[in-house]
């Protein structure tokens, strides 16, 4: 009966969806399957309406970099109402979740945050870079003529790594993986809540074997906080998956976005191509101009003033990251992809404040380290094929799926699918020549 009532509120949220996003509601409007490719417009006429946009449905919606930054930073507003509650009206779809501190407020957050961050810090993370850069070596090394960059690489990389930090074992990482996306797509509305609760449990019983047996240096940390009641096993359940899902989602969607934006901007793919050490600037480039995570929301914890309006205790406030990455009052010709881009502020894409995301550095340099090696081993990649997208139930987030193909000239269209993403294209890595290579068809 629980399940039955998830879905029921699931179903009941989306119909709600199309019927403001019917009636003008533009915040709404951002789910529809029409602005999931380019929400860029739509962010446009949300920050014409004003520096603070009131939806039809009674949230608030912030598109400038200074309000997003201002509200990601401010203490007055919080993951979670007065009550405790995250998101209200889907408390009885959280409830089967595991809680991350992501979802929390001082001062829990700040006690479990504590507890991961010491397997995040500079030294720790800049550790890992040798091993990175032979993995996306080995992925690369590997590929047939016609490969799916996302399969081949984008996938499988942060899912090594993320396995290495929580000490999964080599024979259960690919199942691994299939818990970190199947539970994404379920908290997200894509998948059915039944099926990812079925998976939360194999997952629980995966890391309940971790804890017995610890084999990496986060899961062994918490571990001893578990036997020192800094945390609760859920705690730890739920930090751990949190790493699974945020450090593979974000990272697999942030190789995508940053491929497919150099290849459709050739004069950037070409400065990269020419010098490889701009790998760097462009992640830092596509997090702001193609950011995995486009909004996230806040929750007011008392009477607020922001731009001249009143917010009130409990409503929430919606922070349009990648409307606000792209305010031309803070960069210059804003809808430019531009590797070269220098002297402006950091971008909003890992959040700003205490949520600053814990993993950004790890996630900066897999990526960096995937664009230098395909610039140095595939210079002369490119686009092939259309961008298919999956459905999605909020404000868009863009992961694509590049497929690539070596020493093809002519241009296909992808027919794969995927799990990991919401598109799709094909790209090719041409040597040249003007005949397809064996055993690919044109």
């Amino acid at each position: 009966m629980n399940t039955l009532r998830i879905g029921a509120q699931v179903g009941a949220a989306k119909a709600a969806a199309r019927l403001l996003s019917a009636f003008g509601d533009l915040f709404a409007q951002l789910g529809r399957p029409r602005w999931l490719e380019d929400p860029y417009p739509l962010y446009e006429r949300i920050r014409a309406k004003g520096p603070v946009y009131r939806a039809p449905s009674g949230i608030r919606a912030v598109s400038s970099f200074a309000l997003c930054d201002q509200v990601l930073r401010d203490r007055r507003f919080g993951m979670k109402t007065a009550e405790g509650v995250t998101m209200p009206g889907l408390g009885s779809v959280q409830e089967h979740f595991p809680e991350s501190f992501l979802d929390m407020d001082p001062p829990d957050h700040t006690r479990l945050r504590r507890l991961a961050a010491p397997a995040f810090t500079p030294r720790s993370v800049e550790s890992y870079r040798p091993r990175i850069g032979w993995m996306v070596e080995d992925f690369l090394s590997r590929v047939p003529d016609r490969f799916d960059l996302v399969t081949e690489v984008a996938a499988p990389l942060p899912i090594a790594v993320v396995s290495d930090l929580l000490g999964v074992p080599p024979v259960d990482r690919a199942r691994f993986a299939e818990y970190g996306a199947l539970v994404g797509a379920a908290l997200g509305g894509v998948r059915p809540v039944r099926q990812a609760k079925e998976l939360i449990a194999a997952a629980e019983a995966l890391f309940e074997r971790l804890v017995r047996e610890p084999r990496g240096d986060v899961i062994g940390d918490l571990t001893v906080a578990l036997g020192e009641e800094k945390l609760t096993a859920r705690e730890l359940f739920g930090m751990a998956m949190l790493l699974l899902i945020a450090g593979f989602e974000t990272t697999v969607n942030l190789i995508g976005n940053g491929v497919i934006s150099l290849l459709r901007n050739r004069s950037q793919w070409e400065l990269l191509r020419a010098d490889p050490s701009l790998a760097a600037a462009v992640v830092e480039e596509t997090l702001r101009y193609e950011p995995p995570v486009q909004a996230t929301v806040r929750i007011a914890h008392t009477d607020v003033e922001l731009a001249g309006q009143r917010i009130k205790a409990g409503q929430m406030v919606a922070v349009l990251i990648a409307a606000g990455n792209r305010d031309a009052a803070v960069f210059a010709d804003p809808h430019r992809f531009d590797i070269t881009r220098a002297g402006v502020p950091e971008h909003l894409a890992f959040s700003s404040g205490i949520h600053y995301c814990l993993g950004a550095r790890l996630a900066r340099i897999e990526t960096e380290i995937v664009f230098r090696t395909l610039a140095e081993r595939m210079p002369s990649l490119r686009l092939a094929g259309p961008v298919r997208w999956r459905p999605a139930t909020g404000p868009p987030q863009p992961p694509r799926h590049p497929e690539l193909s070596w020493a093809c000239a002519a241009a296909r269209a992808a027919k794969t699918s995927s799990m990991w993403s919401s598109a799709q294209v094909l790209m090719v890595a041409s040597t040249g020549s003007s005949e397809a290579p064996s055993g690919v068809s044109s």
